[in-house]
């Protein structure tokens, strides 16, 4: 069970709160997913390297920090169930500054995604929209266990794909790299699940549908692996009909790789989902990377 820490009341928020209010450790998978669309654009990145990096610092930092911001100010009161010590329901960020720190964010990421052009702009638009549609009322769609991780991976996964690849090529990507990067945002569906685990009391309590919560931890956790692995299987044989089998062969590797650590999750999936998020998903994303070089010159 939680128990909640107390904090001397505060006017100004706590600096060292504000970073952990924007989570950093989640900043990886859409900048990783902005870095796999330049790849597969086929443009050099060395002459391209300010839009790359811009491109990566708005994925991360500014769009997914905004939304994590965002979304801790929708769950403060799951947050005060879950996990109490969290910035905002241990009043380190106090009153409605949670708030004023996610609205500046979004804007933020508008003005920095103008510089990335209209492609870039369009879909910073998008991600921001997203977040928010995630999160807040009336929509929150994190409260569907089918809607809200599907979302989230194509905001974390294929939304960064398509803009760092139409940032770089200057118009709209092959249909190769859309549809790859639809799989690996539809895989990412699985992924989402599995962070739902954490967070299991306080969704039952608040009313958020989540997998784990409407299916129970193991039926939950199957229905995430075999969303992960299908969407795997469909790139390896489209890797295949284009004449990759050197970069099929090795995503199939990792996919191998992949049902070893699902054995072990299954055994306790509340237990063992925070350990599958740092083991399995970490093959996953290395072969985004793999099929990013195969999607080169298609």
């Amino acid at each position: 069970m939680n128990t909640s820490v107390s904090y001397a009341p505060r006017r100004l928020p706590e600096p060292a709160a504000m970073l952990r209010l924007i989570k950093p450790v989640t900043w990886f998978p859409p900048i990783w997913a902005y870095l796999c669309g330049a790849v597969s654009s086929g443009v050099p990145l060395g002459q391209n390297w300010t839009m790359v990096a811009l491109g990566m610092i708005l994925a991360g930092p500014i769009v997914c920090g905004m939304s994590q911001a965002a979304n801790d100010w929708c769950d403060r009161h799951v947050d005060a169930v879950n996990e109490p010590d969290r910035p905002i329901p241990s009043g380190r960020i106090p009153g409605r500054w949670g708030l004023w720190i996610a609205l500046a964010m979004s804007a933020l990421a508008l003005g920095v995604g103008w510089f990335l052009g209209p492609w870039g702009f369009g879909a910073t638009v998008v991600g921001v929209l997203a977040a928010w549609a995630y999160s807040a009322e009336p929509v929150r769609l994190k409260r569907s266990g089918w809607w809200g991780p599907g979302l989230v991976g194509l905001s974390y996964e294929g939304l960064p794909w398509f803009t760092g690849a139409a940032v770089l090529l200057g118009t709209a990507p092959s249909f190769e790299i859309v549809t790859v990067a639809f799989l690996y945002a539809f895989g990412a569906h699985g992924i989402m699940t599995l962070n739902d685990f954490k967070a299991l009391e306080g969704d039952r309590l608040h009313g958020v549908r989540s997998l784990p919560v409407v299916l129970g931890p193991e039926v939950a956790a199957k229905v995430a692996c075999t969303v992960m692995a299908l969407a795997q299987m469909l790139v390896i044989a489209l890797l295949l009909v284009w004449s990759k089998p050197w970069h099929a062969l090795a995503v199939t590797v990792l996919l191998l790789a992949q049902f070893a650590a699902m054995r072990v999750l299954f055994r306790d999936p509340k237990g063992k989902a925070p350990w599958y998020n740092g083991t399995g998903v970490v093959l996953y994303v290395s072969g985004m990377m793999i099929s990013a070089f195969a999607l080169r010159g298609l």
